[in-house]
């Protein structure tokens, strides 16, 4: 397989044309498989909904030690 890479990589040109660059991110933007309108808002509310919860979490841990240092060191 490595050997296959190889002679892929010897037969390009080594100059960059921004013709076959835009030609190609065509063609792999035509590959992707879009998520749903429904499959995205799903997931993106998962994502905020576990981003508030963390920064819930880290603001009880902080208010905690600050607490804490405060009875410590007074």
């Amino acid at each position: 397989m490595a050997k296959k890479n190889e002679a892929e990589m010897k037969q390009t040109d080594s100059g960059f044309s921004p013709a076959k660059f835009l030609q190609e991110t065509k063609e792999e933007l035509a590959k992707v498989v879009w998520p749903s309108r429904q499959q995205l808002i799903s997931e993106s509310l998962a994502v905020l909904s576990m981003v508030t919860l963390f920064a819930g979490l880290i603001y009880l841990v902080d208010k905690f030690f600050g607490w804490a240092a405060t009875q410590v060191f007074g």
